[in-house]
């Protein structure tokens, strides 16, 4: 049998890999994570954006405005705005690591080849991976909750099964969202695409019944809870920095789904549409809702799960769980299992398909919840909480990825300019080394300093500013170390005959 080379072609500033036997046979290669054809590049703007409204809006992201005014000291008015400018900066990141995946059709962890080694981005794929499934079981979590009040609600027998229904619907949800990635990318697209529109219309029909019961000027005037006469600045960027790192693991992964954008452009404009309105929209929903939920329920509410479960109407608390559920569906099958599902199959391509990686991520994301779930059904008796038991540690966690964005956007446009070598990301033997020296000390030089600082307290400003300092530490030293310690790598397009149209 004839072996066959790998070829590219190029339409306009896309590139495709037509792949040959070379690529194919490798270890480093299976058809989950190989590059899209240019017939698969189907997203549009609008896709792009209604993916960012399906993952922002979320019971997490509703909770956004009462963390920061809670724990962060600060006033609704300077919550929200941290929260607007929270999301323009992180446009940042999420566009610029989002062009190699759009040009050359490939995924995460292919890209974190080019800056970590072919088999060094097994380090950071499975960190991202881990806070993932993480975030996976902490989401399924919350749509097992509103699966429980909606049985509840519709048949009232369902109710008596309080922690033990909330296990089940834990269980009936995760398998919802499994099966949806496992269908594939245009499972998803349909899914964001039919709940964007769905989940903005109910956002503003909640605001509006919310608004009567809520003073906005008292609500505004609200004082902060920092210590009086404190300088505002402090608890601003330790919140923004908060809030950008609600979105840091997604400015790694986004080539994950901007390989299926129609073109640069479209990456762009989708992401600008889609996230920071949304984000500040749904954010200044919760503080409304929560500030109102002593009117409507009688007590203060900052769940909103909760909130609606305490209405007194079966219809509508059957029509909000299936809203919630939609909306928690939304969230958790883009952000937290497609990332994970693809970063398992980065350590074995052979052995760990798409199908595998799905069910590897619902696996370690049970395992995580594995502690609350016992807890629910009553075989365990803790006052520990799923929030502090999880959420803090991974928001924190979370904080780590910094580097690892700094260190992707500057090999692209700095050390590679734009330009990689797409066969080679698929061969042990090609012109990436299987470790690079330059990506690892960038990232653990700034990982390690942030360690020192959490556990010393000395330099607290470079944890507090974790996710800045991260970045821009992580980009600096790489550069540096990549021009002294990296192999210089072919420039240009990968070998083979290349078609121009």
């Amino acid at each position: 049998m004839t072996a066959t080379t790998s070829r590219t072609i190029r339409r306009g500033e896309l590139v495709e890999l037509e792949v040959g036997s070379d690529v194919r046979d490798s270890s480093r290669f299976n058809e989950d994570i190989a590059p899209t054809r240019l017939e698969e590049r189907t997203w549009s703007r609008w896709n792009v954006a209604a993916l960012w409204v399906g993952m922002a809006i979320c019971v997490p992201t509703y909770t956004l405005g009462g963390v920061l005014t809670a724990y962060f000291g600060l006033s609704v008015g300077e919550a929200l705005l941290t929260i607007l400018l929270a999301n323009i900066v992180v446009l940042v990141p999420l566009t610029l690591n989002a062009f190699p995946g759009t040009k050359f059709g490939i995924p995460f962890p292919v890209v974190l080849r080019s800056s970590f080694g072919i088999r060094g981005s097994n380090v950071p794929c499975l960190i991202r991976a881990l806070v993932g499934c993480g975030w996976f079981g902490i989401q399924t979590m919350f749509g097992g909750l509103a699966i429980h009040l909606l049985l509840s609600a519709i048949f009232p027998a369902w109710k008596a099964l309080d922690g033990v229904g909330e296990v089940i619907g834990f269980f009936l949800f995760g398998a919802m969202n499994l099966y949806v990635v496992i269908r594939g990318a245009e499972s998803i697209k349909w899914l964001e695409t039919l709940a964007a529109p769905l989940l903005l219309a109910v956002g503003v029909g909640l605001m509006v019944w919310a608004m009567p019961h809520v003073s906005l000027s008292e609500l505004m005037s609200q004082p902060p809870s920092r210590p009086e006469g404190a300088s505002v600045y402090g608890y601003f960027f330790a919140g923004l920095t908060a809030m950008v790192g609600f979105w840091a693991t997604l400015s790694l992964n986004i080539p994950d789904f901007s390989r299926f954008a129609k073109s640069q452009k479209d990456q762009i404009v989708g992401q600008v549409i889609g996230l920071p309105l949304t984000m500040f929209f749904f954010a200044a929903l919760g503080v409304v809702m929560t500030a109102a939920s002593a009117s409507l329920v009688g007590e203060t509410v900052s769940d909103p799960v909760s909130l609606i479960g305490r209405i007194d109407s079966p219809v509508w608390v059957g029509i909000a769980m299936v809203l919630i559920i939609i909306a928690t569906l939304s969230t958790n099958t883009a952000a937290n299992i497609v990332s994970p599902t693809n970063d398992f199959q980065n350590i074995a391509p052979k052995l760990i398909n798409q199908t595998r990686g799905v069910l590897m991520t619902g696996l370690v994301g049970v395992l995580l919840m594995g502690y609350d779930l016992l807890q629910k059904a009553g075989l365990i008796v803790s006052d520990v909480t799923l929030e502090s038991l999880y959420s803090n540690w991974l928001l924190g966690y979370s904080s780590l990825l910094g580097p690892i964005a700094g260190i992707m956007a500057v090999d692209y446009f700095l050390v590679k300019r734009q330009m990689l070598d797409v066969p080679s990301l698929y061969r042990d033997n090609g012109a990436y080394p299987a470790y690079n020296p330059a990506g690892f000390i960038a990232f653990l030089i700034p990982v390690g300093l942030t360690v020192i600082s959490l556990t010393t307290g000395t330099m607290s400003w470079f944890y507090d500013f974790g996710w800045f300092t991260g970045s821009a530490l992580g980009a600096i030293i790489y550069y540096v170390a990549s021009q002294r310690l990296a192999k210089p790598v072919p420039a240009p397009m990968p070998a083979g005959e290349e078609a121009r149209s």
